[in-house]
């Protein structure tokens, strides 16, 4: 037969192609417009064969066919319309054309559930058995002769999900093939629906607000506090919170309901349920108010048998359906696209003024977004209140991990716990990458422009800015660092980040490349940089908010969305990080993060198949176990920022002071848990011993104490781990040789003190001259005098290359060895002058690709 294929979706594509497979010739294929540039799967797999498809926004127009359209539709010769799932609506002159007329699919037992969300209903009734009605079309809704059933049970556990996956999907392809073989045989039926049983439930039907007192599925991740609210039927009265209104049954499950409607079809936020009714109308712009009567327009189109649109006039009293919602949110788009309405914010908005007022908030980025529900972890400390939330952060919601498994976050300065942080399992990875999938394939994230995007990364450094002394604060507490080098550099440079990347949102171009077939065939060959999707990433914990904002900013100015894992040892500053984001308007699941174990979380984001790139900075070791996992999992882009053994030569002719005090920076700088830290200085032998005298007279003038006192030089080490393998490691240095000066041992106080330490003396073989100590230790050589190349060779005999350095008055040595030094980075009488503008990364194990920069 010749048959148009009207609709859409995943499900119409499998129709389609089953319909081609039997021999039918596919006239056409009529279904929705590209959505976000994007084509329908139906529409495009049809265009890939060949077949016509049309994307017509409408078929009707004031409740009649549109001529030009059916006359496109006429002109296919279909002989029958097949309507596997359709959200248009067709008039009854394309309904009746075909000579063997219009089938379409409906996800229940017809007569039952008429109408929109027919799987929902058969869930919510608790029927035993659902199915599908394939039938015949007409005036009516849901009302045609019936041509095929097909039943299932429907299990106690089903979810529309699972129901519709394991039984509506494929036996409903299955179903609708056999009824086109029926209608070709001449054998299909046409059962008229009979009344009795016949049921039809509108959104706005307050019968349906009934409750039975059980309740399939629980919900765990609500606390029983808020204010009490009567229902009928219930074994206690709910409970309305800022998480919306929780039901009990008298099995003792709990249930979360986010939305409420009320008689007069109106809905709202559960969790403003008693608050109704009390936001404040806006006064209108002239060109808001050009809008409206635009708007106005549109309602009249829809409500034709309404003579005028009122302030009042209530968009379903007045006879709109679920497609007219459909309808008009796309014609909001299409009048103001920065106004991206969903279908529920019409049903939260039914009288015109209402939807009016809604609009124009959403417009000026005033809409009322659901109330973020922080747990705060409260401390008075350094002169101010901090506030922390310590649970993951998903979806835009903080809640608990699965299980409600925690552990201690732990303060290095005295050795106490600071909170109870949760901690994530394998489940909790795999929602978050669901919902950061979910925000960039479906969500607002990949709809809104550049710029818009780029204002987001504004607002949040604002945020971050206002908040730059608590961040600082819980950065100093949580990993040791010094208040004063917190403030400047783990918030500020943070800071910093989120506002270069922001700039660089609408400015990522492709560009167009001459070909040879350029002409005379006007070929035209063109690049196009698209974000890659769900992006990984696991941060270190020297620089825990630092580290964060570096990869996180470029993955989302880029357009991606973000699953991070902070360090289990400092994790804080990544918490309320989540909630400044959450604040400054950032869509649910583009920004997602898992405090938890490198073991569980780190290694299922590196085999998740949905993870498109992963990010790390950590050892070296580690990055070749992710790198192999990313390979093995789905072939995952990968950039790593590893372990280094950064040399620094300092040659005679330098400016000692100069030298001195930079040189104290490169190695001691944030306790030495610097992943650029100069980890072995070479210094010419004539001037050795004059050097060391110099360092040894600063280290010894170093304060050692409180991070938070603003006098303090040296914090203590990050963690007891690490304290303890710095002890072992300076051990190690004086048992193969080397000279102790100064430190080397832990300091005798509360908390993970370490003695800035410094060794002379130091022999190429020697462990503390290969391995990296990541702490506060000085490894001094010698160099003869003069031999450039001999300690060039001495500084590239190392597996690392993440960064170096030299110091030297003579700028045609300084040239020669910086183009010698085999590292990402070379500081030229300098040391540690990073800036989010200059890319960012290393050679050899030190890893590859870039941070920071237009590189990244």
């Amino acid at each position: 037969m010749r048959i148009a294929v009207i609709g859409q979706s995943v499900f119409g594509l499998e129709v389609y192609k089953e319909l081609r497979k039997e021999g039918h010739t596919i006239v056409g294929v009529f279904t929705i417009p590209d959505k976000d540039g994007k084509a329908d799967p139906l529409g495009a797999e049809a265009e890939k064969d060949g077949v016509n498809v049309f994307k017509f926004p409408r078929w009707r127009l004031k409740g009649k066919g549109i001529p030009e359209v059916v006359q496109v539709y006429k002109a296919t010769g279909a002989e029958l319309n097949v309507m596997p799932f359709c959200s248009q609506f067709i008039p009854m002159e394309v309904i009746d054309h075909p000579a063997h007329g219009s089938i379409i699919y409906h996800p229940s037992l017809l007569p039952r559930h008429r109408g929109a969300s027919a799987i929902n209903w058969t869930l919510i009734h608790g029927d035993k058995k659902g199915g599908f009605t394939v039938f015949w079309a007409d005036d009516g809704l849901d009302t045609g002769p019936i041509l095929l059933q097909r039943e299932c049970d429907v299990e106690p556990d089903d979810t529309v999900n699972t129901i519709y996956k394991r039984f509506l999907f494929p036996e409903g392809v299955k179903g609708t093939v056999d009824a086109v073989r029926l209608i070709a045989a001449g054998n299909a039926p046409k059962i008229v629906q009979p009344e009795e049983g016949a049921t039809y439930e509108g959104i706005q039907k307050k019968d349906n607000a009934k409750f039975s007192g059980q309740l399939k599925h629980s919900y765990s991740g609500a606390t029983a506090i808020g204010q009490p609210l009567e229902i009928p039927g219930a074994s206690q009265p709910g409970l309305v919170s800022k998480a919306g209104l929780m039901l009990f049954g008298n099995d003792g499950k709990a249930l979360l309901v986010k939305n409420l409607q009320f008689e007069d079809g109106k809905m709202i936020a559960a969790a403003r349920y008693f608050s109704s009714g009390s936001s404040a109308s806006v006064e209108l712009t002239e060109e808001e108010k050009t809008f409206a009567e635009q708007m106005r327009g549109v309602w009249k189109s829809i409500l034709t048998n309404v003579d005028a649109i009122e302030d009042s006039t209530d968009f379903f009293k007045s006879g709109a359906a679920s497609m007219d919602v459909v309808r008009l949110v796309e014609e909001v788009k299409l009048r103001a696209s920065g106004c991206q309405l969903q279908n529920e914010d019409v049903y939260m908005n039914t009288t015109f003024q209402d939807f009016i007022q809604m609009c124009v908030k959403k417009l000026r980025g005033e809409d009322d977004e659901e109330e973020l529900v922080v747990d705060y972890v409260e401390k008075n400390i350094n002169n101010m209140t901090i506030r922390m939330p310590h649970q993951l952060f998903v979806n835009g919601e903080f809640v608990d991990a699965e299980g409600g498994k925690t552990y201690k976050t732990i303060n290095p300065t005295d050795g106490t716990a600071i909170c109870d942080v949760s901690l994530a399992q394998a489940s909790d990875v795999d929602r978050a990458v669901a919902a950061a999938k979910e925000a960039f394939e479906e969500g607002e994230w990949g709809k809104i422009n550049p710029r818009d995007r780029g204002r987001l990364l504004y607002k949040l450094a604002d945020l971050m800015e206002e908040h730059q002394e608590e961040l600082a604060t819980i950065e100093s507490m949580d990993s040791g660092a010094v208040y004063t080098l917190a403030l400047k550099t783990h918030v500020g440079m943070s800071i910093q980040t989120f506002r270069y990347f922001a700039g660089w949102c609408d400015k990522i171009q492709g560009c167009t490349i001459p070909i040879n077939q350029a002409r005379p065939n006007r070929n035209l060959t063109f690049t196009k940089k698209e974000p890659i999707g769900v992006c990984a990433i696991v941060i270190p914990w020297n620089y825990p908010l630092m580290m964060l904002a570096w990869k996180t900013a470029a993955c989302l100015a880029a357009g991606n969305t973000v699953v991070l894992k902070p360090a289990q040892v400092t994790p804080l500053t990544a918490m309320k990080f989540a909630e400044l984001a959450a604040r400054a308007g950032f869509p649910k699941g583009v920004i997602n993060i898992l405090p938890g174990s490198g073991a569980l979380v780190g290694q299922r984001l590196s085999d998740h198949p949905d993870v498109r790139k992963l990010g790390f900075t950590g050892s070296t070791e580690i990055g070749k176990h992710i790198m192999k996992s990313c390979a093995v999992s789905n072939v995952k882009k990968v950039s790593l920022e590893l372990g280094g053994k950064s040399p620094l030569i300092i040659f005679s002719d330098c400016d000692m002071d100069k030298a001195v005090r930079m040189g104290l920076s490169a190695v001691f700088f944030n306790k030495g848990e610097n992943c650029i830290a100069a980890g072995r200085l070479f210094v010419e032998e004539n001037i050795h011993d004059q050097y060391v005298k110099r360092v040894v007279e600063e280290v010894k003038k170093m304060k050692i104490g409180d991070p938070l006192d603003r006098s303090t030089d040296h914090g203590p080490q990050n963690h007891k781990a690490h304290l303890d393998k710095l002890v072992e490691y300076c051990q190690t240095g004086v048992r193969e040789g080397a000279t102790l000066v100064c430190g080397g041992k832990q300091v005798s106080r509360p908390g993970f003190f370490f003695e800035p330490t410094i060794f002379t003396d130091v022999q190429d073989h020697m462990f503390i001259a290969i391995e990296e100590s990541f702490g506060p230790v000085m490894i001094l050589s010698k160099f003869k005098s003069g031999d450039v190349d001999e300690v060039l060779r001495r500084a590239n005999a190392t597996e690392y290359g993440l960064a170096s350095g030299v110091f030297t008055r003579d700028i045609s040595k300084a040239l020669y060895v910086s183009e010698k030094l085999n590292a990402g980075t070379v500081f030229v009488n300098t040391y540690n002058k990073t800036d989010v503008a200059a890319p960012f990364g290393g050679f050899k194990q030190s890893g590859f690709g870039k941070d920071l920069g237009k590189t990244c």
